[in-house]
């Protein structure tokens, strides 16, 4: 690796960073849960790993040799090894969720993930008694467990997930992005061009009292104490026909985002003098989730996006959805309404 540069030629440290985190990565974390898991010894594995991200990041970075690791690693934009695993560890806990009700590995999981699968008759943590469970540890275990703590539901296979039938697949040009890149070299000046952009595009689409636009918002708490918020707000002809505020529960940024589009979209579908919707946001990350069936986390209001416009497509031509990016920092009108709907977080009630 050290052939294809360094800190004064060769590749550029961004894409150091690619190619360690594409092709060094995924090698050494193969099978790792086979290794990694609770009341297991791993400590000497983690220190090899952790020494070889730490000449990974120096490498990327340029940097002297004696700066602590945990700088090192900051600057190169890496995640700890250990933070690493533990959350690649419960992607596969929660992938055992996305199994089908009749997957053979669910006959070695205990009852309360088996389905309607018959256990198997030696292997299954069905069979084993208490004793033995406790005196066990391992993979199957642990997961078996931690995927009980999942709230959501995830659909595996979902109808509208299916090569041709998904969204995208059946109206891709009725689907459009109006996406923005700020460079560093010219923020200012872009970010006023994007403003008056927007500025012209809100008055053209609310002469038209048929075109339904929407706000979208949301805020996340900075205590654990409390929970997310999703706002939307749609307008049609300059007129305000929903206003909405969700407690969105303890989510991510994203995940939040994409509830509030879920309400926006939704809610515009509905109306049947609708012919065109504009979704105003900050995230386009979310938007694009928002018509993206497959799994992931907020499956569920993809789902809902996804059913709630291709029967608003089908209902009639030459109807379309737009979602435009709008940066949090412009504080923009109709966006920043919505950003005021947010408001304070309430607490979690227990």
């Amino acid at each position: 690796m050290k052939m294809l540069g360094s800190s004064t030629r060769g590749l550029h440290p961004v894409q150091m960073r690619v190619l360690y985190r594409a092709c060094i990565l995924p090698i050494v974390t193969y099978g790792f849960r086979m290794w990694y898991f609770a009341a297991t010894r791993c400590k000497g594995a983690l220190h090899h790993l952790s020494t070889m991200q730490r000449n990974a990041a120096l490498w990327i970075t340029g940097v002297f040799c004696t700066l602590p690791t945990g700088g090192v690693e900051a600057l190169a934009g890496l995640p700890p090894i250990n933070l690493l695993l533990h959350r690649l560890s419960k992607q596969a806990d929660y992938r055992f969720a996305t199994l089908n009700l009749t997957h053979p590995v669910r006959a070695f999981l205990s009852r309360f993930n088996c389905s309607t699968i018959a256990p198997h008759p030696t292997l299954s943590i069905q069979t084993m008694s208490e004793p033995e469970i406790f005196r066990t540890s391992g993979t199957l275990f642990e997961s078996d467990t931690n995927v009980l703590a999942l709230t959501e539901t995830l659909l595996s296979m979902n109808l509208l997930s299916r090569p041709g039938v998904r969204l995208m697949d059946r109206f891709a040009d009725q689907v459009h992005f109006d996406d923005c890149k700020i460079s560093c070299g010219n923020a200012d000046k872009e970010l006023k061009q994007r403003t008056k952009h927007l500025n012209k595009l809100c008055d053209k689409i609310s002469e038209n009292i048929r075109t339904y636009y929407a706000g979208t918002d949301t805020s996340l708490p900075l205590s654990g104490r409390y929970q997310a918020i999703a706002a939307s707000i749609l307008f049609s002809g300059g007129v305000k026909h929903w206003c909405v505020r969700h407690v969105a529960g303890k989510v991510t940024a994203p995940d939040a985002e994409l509830y509030a589009i879920r309400s926006a979209i939704v809610n515009a579908t509905s109306c049947n003098n609708c012919t065109d919707i504009f979704i105003f946001t900050d995230s386009m990350a979310s938007a694009c989730r928002a018509v993206d069936p497959s799994i992931h986390s907020g499956q569920g209001h993809s789902v809902a996006v996804c059913e709630a416009l291709q029967t608003w497509f089908t209902r009639k031509d030459g109807q379309s959805i737009t979602f435009v990016y709008v940066l949090s920092q412009l504080q923009w009108d109709l966006h920043y309404k919505a950003h005021d709907r947010t408001g304070p977080t309430p607490s979690y009630i227990f």
